[in-house]
């Protein structure tokens, strides 16, 4: 495969770049495309010195995959140049999610929906893709009614700036911020910008795309998303009413069974999800799994991922992986 990775030179592109590597997807030949002021840079791959190109070379050198991961807007402007050229994108930006004539892809839960027609292909938002992980197979079982969801969000989900910023304060030296107020020793409700609902888009993202993900729009979700001083990951408190009861027990050896999902959950050991433990790694972790005893057929639990990784990276390189298994590229 003639592969693309559009944002090399970004938080995820790096990360994706270390994925395909990690995999052993086949890459025959690599184009690294970033903006203008990167043109040019070199870029290392299994070894191998790449020199950074722009979209409109990308575009001339008809890659037979692109993995976007360079904002809504590159995105909304190139991908369909990409398409046209013959190239299938696989897009992480929030530009395409929503768009009715495209997929919005969890390999796990429905990759079976794509079709060699599928030129633009979009990967959700990174706190979405670690809650339908779980929800997904729960609610074949129980059928899912209502989700309340709050999120406890990484700032490597803002970027390399939200790290900095971090960093800067650990040391006390004033400098760029990516949020209107510090992150060290704080928490701020707000992750990304407010709608005329009140809601900010992060957590819109997480009531249409869990809906779109599993099909079902009668799927109650309300979120509110949290940024928090973290790197190693996103955490999620989940409240599940299902139209059946369930046996806990059950829900457990349903979710150890499932692909991508880690049940860490003990209390005797004081084992459940944390991000220091899901950095790096590419499982959804989940914990904390009771009964909600103040109603009918609910249930909580706790889960973490790298937001990076499955929650980004990861989740893009297995739609990938699942089209080149099945000659759809």
């Amino acid at each position: 495969m003639k592969v693309a990775v559009v944002g090399a030179t970004g938080m995820v592109g790096e990360v994706m770049l270390q994925v395909l590597a990690e995999r052993n997807f086949p890459v025959s030949e690599l184009i690294p495309v970033a903006s203008e002021k990167s043109v040019g840079k070199e870029i290392e791959f299994k070894g191998k010195k790449y020199k950074v190109v722009g979209l409109q070379t990308a575009v001339d050198m008809k890659a037979d995959i692109a993995l976007f991961s360079a904002g809504g807007e590159t995105s909304l402007a190139w991908a369909p140049k990409f398409a046209e050229a013959g190239t299938t994108v696989i897009d992480n930006s929030s530009a395409w999610r929503m768009d009715p004539t495209k997929k919005l892809v969890v390999p796990e839960i429905n990759a079976s929906e794509l079709t060699k027609e599928d030129k633009i292909i979009a990967n959700p938002n990174c706190s979405t893709i670690q809650m339908v992980m779980v929800l997904a197979p729960l609610h074949k079982k129980y059928n899912i009614k209502r989700v309340i969801v709050s999120t406890y969000q990484s700032i490597t989900g803002t970027g390399v700036k939200a790290v900095q910023q971090l960093e800067n304060e650990y040391a006390g030296i004033k400098g760029e911020m990516a949020y209107k107020y510090q992150i060290h020793r704080n928490a701020i409700p707000q992750c990304d910008s407010f709608e005329d609902n009140g809601y900010t888009k992060e957590e819109m993202k997480l009531v249409r795309e869990t809906q779109k993900i599993i099909g079902d729009k009668s799927i109650a979700v309300t979120a509110t998303a949290i940024r928090i001083p973290v790197v190693g990951g996103h955490s999620e408190a989940v409240n599940v009413e299902f139209s059946n009861d369930f046996d806990v027990n059950e829900v457990r050896n349903i979710l150890h069974h499932t692909a991508g999902v880690t049940v860490q959950d003990n209390n005797d050991t004081y084992t459940y999800p944390m991000p220091l433990y899901a950095q790096g790694k590419d499982d959804v972790f989940v914990g904390r799994i009771r009964r909600d005893e103040s109603q009918p057929n609910s249930l909580n639990m706790w889960i973490v991922a790298d937001n990076l990784r499955k929650g980004a990276a990861t989740n893009t390189v297995q739609i990938a992986e699942y089209l080149v298994a099945n000659n759809l590229v």
